[in-house]
């Protein structure tokens, strides 16, 4: 039986999960209900299931019994702090809480994979690592998961990883070697001047003027110190100032991301930022703090494991399913697994203008979609660890 053929039986059981899952969102470092949920299903299939990492990670072993390399396939488990407003009758049971980023979808197909390859394992040698990672959205489950081991006894020799993906149709699939994702970096100022009354600036530091210099001047990092042939973003998100419209105000704060493909760049940002911020609070008389906070690394796939998925997808859903989708400027903390061994992180597409797109309290998406994820995931695993 083919990879379609077997996977098309359990779109009602992929259904199911998300729904299970959508309705109990938890947010980074909370995910209690959402890890148990997921290890009493891993269990119940017979892996070998390992809970309590990085807190509420989870990672179910399935082995072939014959010797060969392992591949890892992880899913993403935590929800955004948004209430949501789609008024379905699985909506979330936790106020203020929604799985607003596909992440019950990215859950739901993991699991049914593991399904689907532990009916067939008779197929493949080696092993399958189902990592169910917390925190993705913040501060990041990936790296604590790694140092806690994950990709030890035994060793991974690959990694695979998806995303719904609003932005490519429906019935595609995504996928692009190497930059995918951009590297993350946060930064926060504090502007440090003297305040006073407002019809005698003469005798203030305006701590608001100055900082709306340090925006003007962090956009001229991106259109005058970077190549224009290699993108970067400089983004001021939240700049507090002032109580009184008759005051100047004694302090300033201001908080923002900068990001890049370039790990080189990635590292530049806490010199190259404040470089400019210590330069124009010097010229204006005032002080300043700053904090940096390195978020997560670039989104890299390996060229190989790209063409690997491309051609399984290709058999799935047709040649002219398979796309290219463009990078994007936002980050995924996968890059941490894709940073030690080959991978590919790919879009499952789910394009709909009846659905609004992710991080949005309505986001929703067709649950059809689910199966080419899994679908993918399966012909992908049989092609790299089948032995020729």
């Amino acid at each position: 039986m083919d990879v379609n053929s077997m996977v098309a039986g359990y779109h009602d059981l992929l259904v199911q999960i998300r729904r299970d899952l959508h309705r109990i969102p938890e947010v980074g470092y909370t995910e209690e209900k959402t890890s148990a949920y997921v290890a009493a299903y891993l269990e119940k299939e017979g892996l070998l299931v390992t809970t309590g990492i990085a807190r509420y990670g989870v990672v179910g072993l399935l082995k072939s019994g014959r010797p060969g390399p392992t591949l890892l396939i992880r899913a993403d488990m935590d929800a955004l702090p948004i209430q949501e407003e789609t008024g379905h009758d699985f909506a979330s049971t936790h106020s203020g809480v929604m799985h607003a980023c596909g992440h019950d979808a990215h859950m739901a197909m993991a699991l049914v994979t593991a399904t689907v390859m532990n009916k067939i394992k008779d197929r493949f040698c080696g092993n399958i690592k189902f990592v169910f990672q917390p925190a993705e959205e913040g501060p990041g489950g990936a790296a604590p998961m790694i140092q806690a081991g994950v990709l030890e006894n035994p060793g991974v020799d690959y990694a695979l990883a998806c995303h719904i993906w609003p932005t490519i149709p429906e019935g595609s699939i995504g996928v692009r070697s190497g930059a995918m994702m951009a590297a993350m970096f946060r930064f926060d100022i504090t502007i440090k001047g003297k305040g006073g009354h407002g019809a005698m600036p003469h005798q203030c530091v305006d701590a608001l003027e100055v900082g709306c210099q340090v925006v003007g001047a962090l956009q001229r990092i991106v259109s005058r110190h970077m190549d224009p042939l290699n993108p970067s973003v400089v983004t001021v998100g939240q700049f507090r100032a002032g109580r009184a419209f008759n005051v100047i105000p004694e302090t300033a704060t201001l908080s923002g991301t900068a990001r890049t493909f370039d790990r080189t760049v990635w590292k530049s940002w806490p010199n190259r930022i404040e470089t400019v911020v210590k330069g124009v609070c010097e010229s204006m008389g005032a002080g300043y703090d700053i904090t940096f906070e390195q978020g997560y690394p670039p989104t890299i796939n390996d060229g190989n494991m790209s063409k690997i998925v491309a051609k399984a997808a290709a058999n799935l859903v047709g040649p002219d399913r398979v796309l290219e989708p463009p990078p994007s400027m936002g980050g995924e903390d996968m890059a941490f697994f894709l940073e030690k061994v080959p991978g590919c992180f790919f879009c499952v597409g789910a394009g709909n203008s009846a659905f609004a797109g992710i991080h949005n309290p309505r986001f929703d998406f067709n649950e059809q979609v689910m199966k080419n994820g899994v679908a993918t995931f399966c012909q992908a695993a049989l092609d790299l660890l089948t032995q020729a």
